[in-house]
Formats: C-alpha cells, sequence, structure tokens
C-alpha cells in the first residue's frame, strides 16, 4: 500500500514538472515586446525609427511597435499617453520623442505613472529635453538634469564605469557630428557610464547612464541628434543593450538572455501603430 502510494506521489511530482517547464518554455517563447514612442521637433524621426526598430530586432527577439506623432510640433500630446494603463502589454517603452512645450503636470504625470508602476524605460537624447515642467520630474525620471546643449561638432564619449551595456564600445567612442548636452544635475539614482568634454563649458557631461526610477529600471543616453550617428552600429549595440538591460534581459557579458537570442537568420518583428 505505502509502495501505492508513494508511487503515486513521485507520478504526479513528474508530471508537475513537466507541466512547470512547459509553462516556464512557453514564457521563454516570448519575444521582448518594446513600444517605441518618437516625434516632434529638430530630428529626423522618420529614419531613426527605421533604423532602431531594425537595430533592436536584429540584436535580439524584440518585437517593436512604434507610435509616430505630432510632425515637427513641440506641444503635441501623444495619444496613447492618454489612455489608462498606456503600457499595458510591453516590457519596456522606448521614449525618443521631442516635446518640450507639452509640459502640462497632469499629463506628464500619467506617462509617469506607469513607470512607477515598474515598467522599464530607455531614454534617448531629446526624452531628456521634453516635458518641462516647473519641477524636476520628468528629471528624476530620466535621471539627469539638462537644460539645453552646445554647438554641433563631432566628440569623443569616454567610457567611465564597466558594465553590461558598454560591453564592445571602445574605451575612447569617437562620434560625428552630434549635438552635445548639458548636464546640469545627476541625480543620486543614477549612475553615469560615458562623459564627453563641453567646448563651451569645458567640462565633462554625462552622455551615457542608468537611472533607478522608484525600483525601475531606465536606461539612458543624449546621444543621437544626428542619423549618420544613429546608424553607427556601436550605437545600435548600445541602445539595444541598454534596452536589454532594462528589461532585465541582459547579461554580464552583454549578451541578451538564452531566451531571447536570435536564431540565425532569423529576427522579431518591427510595426507601426496607427
Amino acid at each position: 500500500m505505502w509502495f501505492l502510494v508513494r508511487l503515486v506521489v513521485c507520478v504526479l511530482g513528474v508530471a508537475a514538472l513537466f507541466v512547470t517547464g512547459a509553462g516556464s518554455a512557453a514564457e521563454a517563447g516570448k519575444p521582448l515586446e518594446v513600444l517605441y514612442i518618437t516625434g516632434g521637433c529638430c530630428h529626423d524621426y522618420e529614419s531613426q525609427k527605421k533604423l532602431i526598430s531594425e537595430g533592436l530586432s536584429s540584436r535580439a527577439r524584440m518585437n517593436v511597435t512604434i507610435v509616430h506623432e505630432g510632425g515637427d510640433r513641440s506641444d503635441h500630446r501623444v495619444s496613447i499617453y492618454a489612455k489608462p494603463d498606456w503600457a499595458k502589454g510591453y516590457d519596456v517603452v522606448f521614449h525618443n520623442e521631442c516635446f518640450g512645450q507639452a509640459g502640462d503636470p497632469a499629463f506628464v504625470g500619467g506617462i509617469l505613472a506607469e513607470h512607477r508602476k515598474g515598467v522599464p524605460a530607455v531614454l534617448m537624447h531629446c526624452a531628456m529635453h521634453s516635458y518641462r515642467l516647473p519641477n524636476d520630474d520628468w528629471y528624476a525620471f530620466c535621471g539627469i538634469k539638462s537644460p539645453g546643449h552646445g554647438a554641433h561638432y563631432d566628440y569623443t564619449a569616454t567610457l567611465i564605469a564597466d558594465h553590461p551595456i558598454l560591453k564592445g564600445l571602445p574605451k575612447e567612442w569617437k562620434l560625428p557630428k552630434d549635438e552635445l548636452y548639458y548636464c546640469d544635475k545627476l541625480f543620486g539614482t543614477a549612475r553615469p557610464l560615458a562623459e564627453a568634454m563641453s567646448r563651451e563649458r569645458k567640462s565633462n557631461q554625462t552622455v551615457v547612464w542608468t537611472n533607478d526610477y522608484h525600483g525601475t529600471r531606465v536606461f539612458g543616453t543624449t546621444i543621437g541628434h544626428y542619423t549618420e550617428t544613429v546608424r553607427q552600429p556601436e550605437f545600435l549595440d548600445l541602445v539595444a543593450r541598454g534596452t536589454l538591460w532594462a528589461a532585465g534581459k541582459l547579461q554580464d557579458d552583454g549578451t541578451p538572455t538564452a531566451d531571447l537570442r536570435l536564431s540565425p537568420g532569423k529576427a522579431a518583428a518591427a510595426n507601426e501603430h496607427r
């Protein structure tokens, strides 16, 4: 009798392992869902969205959904932000927009609410100059406070940390003509990863960093004004690793976790939400 009981328990245990294993495998089979939000003034967002979405999906199993609105206006309010739980279904949000005059506190609060709930973020270039408020709420999310930039010129980004996001980048990364943002404040929650010398300020400005926003991972870079910079393999490698890191899917050696590695000759999808 006890033999039969033990046999049943063992069979049930093995079955449970297979069920659990099947569930884990199903979860592991899902690509990373990235919501890429872009639009606004002053940049070639049409070209950048193609380069970045293809760059992400060709480096790891990432599906990229693009929301591109606002034309070249600086006061547009992206429509998806008005929806309750607007980031639901996405693993990470990639902000590459330039809406500096869309700084209504309630509207910006709705954007930040999803990230405060734990949705990771990537912030690129003019995202740091968007949603200007009388307070530092948006800057605290970014991790830095950037009030403006200098002239357009080539500069060298110097790596100042050892981090998986930086794997494969040269210690002295020479960038073509770009737009070096000023960094007036680095918040205590942020960790600088790379910096560059400002000709105007004659001091180093943070250009790549990570931030802890109420427990949510945020990756940021002010690099990326010109399309010539964005199409560099090194830049696409950087933002791809930053996206994976934000989602908790980057290994210490700078490669995606096993569930997000691409099969040879395969890539995930990029599509535009209209």
